[in-house]
């Protein structure tokens, strides 16, 4: 599903024929390779989280040596602490910026996102574009690879790392394996049987020690309280929880609390709101069978903010002030009523 060409591909042309792009893992791999020099400087751009760190620390590796610079940006704030705990106990050298320079580098990378997911990536010109999402939006790159059908970039970033014949450090490993544990919950979420192999690869080399301790760095005291909310303001009917724990310092404790209620039974929908700066943040959770997050969460806040997701799992985020007015002091019943106009 990779495709380089001398003009760029747009993302509605690559969505439309990536069925005609199937190459192989070494296909694929000269492509990337061909479009560096030992002269560029490159930038790799990632919204941090475990997946698109780890795969960036294998593109790093994919560059050695046949670049000059490869420097590693995000923008967002890494809050999370089982975040906080891989960066620095796998020594991940990456840096958070407010905004890309582009002056300085010649070639530009963007990993486990597409250039609509994030503002921050907006008048990129990105050579290079992989990702394990489904392709939104309207951008162009002149090389893409995009397979929805993976559970986690990391995988698809072994498979170039064992075309180029590389076998990855122990942090290096550590990385892309807890990546794929985290994106696949485990094989619990959506992946395939490529994601099951990468997994495998990397088995006897990351540190399971390094994943164990990575993973257990997950709640801090004071984000208690918001669980102590979540059940003091969650609403059940017909199936469904709702909870909205209002003002949040860190979005991603609302992704914590919708995966602890997805395990409730026999609950098939888990919708958990909060507010971030003058964002509203949704995070959907189902069971992914007859029902669909990504879709749901694109019907409920696609047309006043950015919305979507897999079958399993989705996101929204809406400013504030899009909100209709009687939808401005929002709760748990809003967000139920608001979620109930689409099931």
């Amino acid at each position: 599903m990779v495709n380089v060409l001398t003009e760029a591909i747009s993302a509605d042309d690559f969505k439309k024929n990536h069925q005609s792009l199937k190459k192989t893992a070494k296909d694929r791999l000269h492509d990337f390779w061909a479009l560096f020099s030992k002269e560029d400087t490159v930038l790799i751009a990632v919204s941090a989280d475990p997946d698109s760190l780890a795969s960036a620390m294998a593109a790093k590796r994919l560059l050695r040596s046949r670049v000059k610079k490869v420097s590693i940006v995000y923008p967002n704030e890494i809050r999370r602490l089982s975040n906080i705990a891989m960066v620095d106990l796998l020594k991940i050298k990456a840096q958070r910026v407010k905004t890309i320079r582009q002056e300085g580098y010649s070639k530009f990378i963007l990993l486990d996102s597409q250039p609509s997911h994030n503002h921050f990536f907006d008048n990129i010109n990105f050579d290079v574009i992989i990702d394990h999402h489904p392709v939104s939006g309207e951008w162009q790159s002149t090389f893409i690879d995009i397979r929805p059908a993976y559970g986690a970039t990391a995988s698809m970033m072994v498979e170039y790392l064992r075309a180029a014949g590389i076998k990855p450090s122990v942090n290096q490993a550590t990385g892309l394996f807890y990546a794929i544990k985290v994106d696949t919950n485990n094989f619990e979420k959506k992946a395939n049987l490529a994601d099951a192999i990468s997994f495998r690869y990397l088995f006897n080399i990351a540190n399971q020690n390094l994943v164990r301790k990575i993973e257990l760095s997950e709640l801090r005291l004071s984000e208690l309280n918001y669980f102590k909310t979540a059940f003091e303001t969650m609403k059940v009917s017909n199936n469904r929880l709702y909870a909205h724990v209002g003002r949040v310092f860190n979005p991603d404790i609302l992704v914590i609390i919708a995966d602890f209620f997805n395990r409730v039974h026999p609950v098939s929908w888990v919708v958990i709101s909060g507010i971030h700066g003058e964002r509203l943040v949704v995070i959907f959770r189902c069971d992914g069978y007859r029902k669909n997050a990504g879709t749901l969460a694109k019907k409920a806040f696609g047309e006043i903010g950015s919305a979507g997701g897999h079958r399993q799992a989705a996101r929204a985020e809406v400013p504030l002030k899009k909100l209709d007015k009687h939808d401005q002091e929002f709760n748990t019943q809003v967000l139920r009523r608001v979620i109930r106009r689409h099931l």
